[in-house]
């Protein structure tokens, strides 16, 4: 239940031709407090709910749980989310023996394309792809739940 990530801007959309998936997510939060932020998150036709604890001083580890639930449900919640939506495409690319989870932005956010790779430990090792970009890990304005706050457009 602890998740650990690095987080990096896209430089080229060379990615997209190594991506073995894509997916479609809708998301909004019930609550964007950085202690303690609770997602609705619509995946092509799942569903979650995930709740994540404020990040370590590095802003690299966190609490993370996550439950999936039914899509109508979801829905439902969606309804009761802050104002502001997240809608992106999220592409899987392998690197090595990582994934990063590669996500395009629409709407307010259009233009913004990050990166994350999860690791075993804040140490672990891995190959970076010639299209990864500069690390942004830890700086909050990246964040999904700030970025319903504070869109990319008004950067």
């Amino acid at each position: 239940m602890v998740e650990i990530e690095r987080k990096f801007l896209v430089n080229s959309e060379d990615f997209k031709k190594a991506a073995y998936n894509k997916s479609r997510i809708q998301q909004g939060f019930l609550n964007t407090n950085p202690e303690r932020t609770v997602r609705i998150r619509i995946r092509d036709e799942e569903a979650y709910i995930t709740v994540k604890g404020k990040n370590n001083e590095a802003g690299l580890t966190r609490f993370e749980w996550e439950k999936q639930i039914d899509k109508n449900e979801a829905e439902e919640l969606l309804k009761l989310c802050e104002p502001g939506m997240i809608d992106k495409t999220r592409f899987l690319v392998k690197s090595d023996a990582h994934t990063f989870e590669v996500d395009e932005f629409y709407g307010e956010n259009e233009g913004l394309i990050v990166a994350e790779v999860e690791l075993l430990s804040e140490k672990e090792i891995f190959k970076k792809p010639d299209w990864l970009g500069d690390e942004v890990t830890g700086q909050a304005k990246y964040y999904n739940s700030q970025l319903i706050k504070n869109p990319y457009k008004n950067w």
